[in-house]
C-alpha cells in the first residue's frame, strides 16, 4: 500500500519540477530591494525625538521595516503607557496603506463604505511611510504630542534627516 502512495507522488513531483516557467524553475535574476538599515532607523528616531523635544512634546515612536517588523521603538520619558503601542499602530497604518496615517484617516472618514478591518491599523495622524524613491522601505509612527499633526511633523523631521540616503 505504501508503494502505491509513494509512486504517484514521485511522478507528480517530477512533472511539476520539469514544467517550463513553473515556480520551481531557476530564476533568471535575483530580485533586489532597498532596506532600512539600523543606522538609518536610529538617525530617523533621534531626529524625530529631537524635533518633538525642541517643541516641548514628550513622545514615543516606532520605526518598522518594510515587512512590518519593529526596527526601533522608544518610549519617551514622561509619556503615557498607551503612546508606545499607538505609535506602532500609526507606523503600521502608514506602511500598510503606503501613505500617511492622516491621509488614511481622512479617506476612511469621507468614504461612504466602512473602512477595511485590518488588525493593527488606526485612523490617527502621526504615521509616515519611509520611501526610497517610490519604494516604501518602512514607516515611522509618533505618539504623545498634543495632536496628530504635531506627531506627524516630528516623524517627517526624522525622515528628512536621511533624505540624501533615500534618493
Amino acid at each position: 500500500m505504501s508503494q502505491l502512495i509513494f509512486l504517484p507522488l514521485k511522478f507528480a513531483l517530477v512533472g511539476v519540477v520539469s514544467l517550463p516557467g513553473s515556480p520551481l524553475a531557476p530564476p533568471q535574476q535575483l530580485p533586489t530591494q532597498k532596506v532600512l538599515s539600523v543606522d538609518a532607523a536610529l538617525s530617523i528616531a533621534h531626529a524625530a525625538l529631537d524635533k518633538c523635544y525642541a517643541d516641548g512634546y514628550r513622545v514615543s515612536l516606532t520605526i518598522l521595516d518594510n515587512s512590518g517588523l519593529t526596527k526601533v521603538q522608544v518610549r519617551g520619558d514622561g509619556t503615557g503607557p498607551h503612546t508606545l503601542e499607538h505609535s506602532r499602530r500609526k507606523a503600521y497604518t502608514a506602511l500598510t496603506f503606503k501613505r500617511t496615517s492622516a491621509e488614511t484617516a481622512k479617506a476612511w472618514a469621507s468614504s461612504p463604505t466602512p473602512p477595511p478591518v485590518i488588525e493593527g491599523t488606526v485612523a490617527a495622524a502621526g504615521g509616515v511611510p519611509i520611501k526610497a524613491g517610490d519604494e516604501v522601505i518602512g514607516a515611522i509612527g509618533v505618539s504623545g504630542a498634543p495632536g496628530g499633526e504635531k506627531d506627524e511633523a516630528c516623524a517627517a523631521a526624522g525622515i528628512s534627516k536621511i533624505a540624501d540616503l533615500l534618493k
